[in-house]
């Protein structure tokens, strides 16, 4: 019986009852850390590019992309976090002195930077 080219090419069959079914797997890929920014990523693929996701998945390097989305978006947000409270005079002595004003602002502050890396890195 001639070899299919599955075959040729070093793969292998098992046999579950009266089919045969390749033994396929995923190359290994090194398990990182995904935090929050990552999820949103991994969903966003997921959900809006999957052929995307299906690439990255099936060559090993969803993870690692992940994991790369996920740190430059956590030192983007805190880059911007920490330059518009300086554009915006936000500092430890307006906490000091009225707490509920710097609440205020850094949550405004803090949303702001959310939408900036979303756009930027998460959805783009």
């Amino acid at each position: 019986m001639e070899k299919s080219l599955f075959e040729q090419m070093g793969g292998t069959y098992s046999r579950v009852g009266d089919y045969l079914l390749p033994n396929l797997a995923l190359p290994e890929e090194e398990k990182k850390p995904i935090g929050l920014w990552g999820e949103r990523r991994r969903r966003f693929l997921k959900e809006h590019h999957r052929v995307v996701y299906m690439n990255l998945l099936t060559s090993g390097k969803l993870n690692s992309h992940l994991a790369e989305i996920d740190e430059q978006a956590e030192e983007m947000f805190s880059c911007l976090v920490k330059q518009m409270a300086e554009n915006e005079g936000v500092s430890e002595q307006l906490k000091a002195t009225d707490q509920m004003a710097w609440v205020g602002k850094m949550n405004n502050i803090r949303e702001r930077a959310m939408e900036i890396v979303n756009s930027e890195l998460i959805y783009d």
